[in-house]
């Protein structure tokens, strides 16, 4: 999937949401921008003004986007069993997704990310960036409150030392 694809579908992705969310940054930026031009008197609130508004159009609509879809599509996600086969190489990874928000989701992507273990706390958290093997399965319609289990396969996968596996939702 190239660049242009994946801003496509991040584009067609939005929600009602996502448009009032922009469109409420937008004028902000553009009311900031009045009164920068206003005070222009007053050159050092002017500057502060305006630099406050460029901060705004440039951060806003991303935590904005963030913090909402976390809000809206809140979720939680649970580990109930990982296993790995003898005869596979492959890790069996069962757990649960439940939707803890106001709304239905029409679609949510379950990643399971494999990595290295070390009795170094430092290494760890590296560790945590250098994913050894990812794995993504697709949940479709899960009704608000509900609790959808899963089973999620993790292949090839040949690393012989400790790990562990980290599970994460993105639901819409």
């Amino acid at each position: 999937m190239n660049i242009k694809e994946k801003i496509t579908t991040f584009i067609h992705g939005f929600i009602m949401y996502d448009y009032i969310l922009f469109g409420v940054v937008f004028t902000l930026f553009l009311l900031f921008i009045i009164l920068s031009i206003v005070l222009r008197k007053k050159l050092g609130l002017s500057i502060f003004i305006l630099l406050l508004a460029f901060v705004i159009l440039l951060a806003g609509p991303t935590i904005g986007y963030k913090e909402m879809h976390k809000y809206l599509f809140k979720n939680s996600i649970t580990l109930s069993s990982q296993k790995r086969l003898v005869f596979t190489p492959a890790i069996v990874v069962k757990g649960s997704v439940k939707n803890e928000s106001k709304l239905d989701f029409k679609r949510c992507v379950i990643t399971a990310k494999v990595h290295k273990v070390s009795k170094n706390v430092l290494k760890n958290y590296i560790y945590k960036f250098k994913i050894i093997k990812k794995m993504s399965i697709v949940e479709d319609n899960i009704p608000k409150g509900e609790t959808r289990y899963f089973k999620l396969i993790v292949e090839p996968f040949s690393y012989k030392r400790d790990y562990n596996i980290t599970l994460k939702a993105s639901c819409k």
